[in-house]
């Protein structure tokens, strides 16, 4: 359970999460309709034949989204709506008007839908209390919305907003890049974007290269281009990519953090899940402090 990117919205440390579990349950995942093209709901961190939609240690806790989604493409509801619309004008001589296309498209959507295969989806959320954030496993901020949303949903009043930096991140990656000091405990990784400040301009990306003290890419800082996005390392437990966006992409931990699993033995798949929580939020609390000033993360008041 190690989260591959981070999408964060920040809400009040004062909220309390009163009658937080008859919520969650009341905004459960239930199977798709045959007449409807989604749903969602929460389900069970540990999996959906598993009892419990959340699970929490230390104020952290671990949210599933779930969805069941209905494939039924356009291409394949338009390809039997001309075949027949084809047809009644071969029989009768005329083309059907748009009322009778939209009409036979919607009897051809209600005779499908319930024959559509059904898609589950699932999206990993970490609600630390302490911190105050939201941390959800997407790149996509409309997949968090989303995410946000249901946690709304079940708890009535959910005030929290996107992550949002008082200093311009953009300014502050370029200045790493450049020289100037990183917090303590991040150093640089291996890959960056670089782009023109105009809009429409050249676009660098750096892959697998060393950025310290890098002669290529000081001259396209030299010639004004700015840092988007940059791999960053902390204190050799966790590597990320921070983009301008404040998302956290290409989340991984690094062997001098997951060790501390691998020497540890347990019983069972669910005490292994609840092990790589308690080490995904750790990490994820340990980043957010060096980030939080670095960038001079706005906080939300109540």
């Amino acid at each position: 359970m190690f989260f591959r990117n981070l999408t964060l919205f920040r809400f009040p440390t004062s909220l309390k999460l009163e009658a937080f579990d008859a919520g969650l349950a009341e905004c459960a995942l239930r199977p798709v309709g045959p007449m409807e093209l989604s749903t969602r709901g929460f389900v069970s961190p540990f999996g959906r034949d598993t009892e419990g939609l959340h699970y929490v240690m230390d104020e952290a806790y671990w949210l599933a989204s779930g969805g069941e989604d209905r494939l039924l493409p356009g291409a394949v509801v338009n390809d039997l709506l001309q075949k027949k619309l084809d047809d009644i004008e071969h029989k009768e001589g005329r083309r059907p008007g748009g009322r009778t296309r939209k009409r036979l498209k919607d009897e051809l959507v209600t005779e499908l839908l319930p024959r559509a295969f059904v898609r589950p989806t699932r999206t990993d959320a970490i609600l630390d209390m302490k911190l105050g954030i939201v941390a959800i496993d997407t790149s996509s901020k409309k997949s968090g919305e989303s995410v946000v949303s249901e946690i709304r949903r079940a708890l009535g009043s959910f005030p929290a907003l996107p992550l949002n930096a008082e200093v311009a991140p953009r300014s502050v990656l370029t200045g790493w890049l450049a020289g100037e000091t990183l917090p303590s405990g991040l150093s640089l990784g291996d890959e960056c974007e670089l782009r023109d400040a105009l809009d429409q301009g050249a676009v660098v990306k750096c892959q697998r290269m060393d950025l310290e003290k890098n002669a290529e890419i000081d001259k396209h800082l030299q010639s004004g281009k700015q840092v988007t996005r940059l791999a960053l390392n902390l204190d050799d437990h966790v590597t990320f990519v921070l983009g301008e966006d404040l998302v956290i992409r290409k989340f991984k931990l690094l062997d001098g953090a997951v060790d501390t699993l691998e020497n540890t033995e347990r019983e069972d798949v669910r005490a292994e899940l609840e092990a790589r929580f308690v080490l995904m939020s750790h990490e994820l609390r340990r980043l957010f402090a060096v980030l939080e000033p670095a960038l001079k993360l706005s906080k939300v008041e109540a």
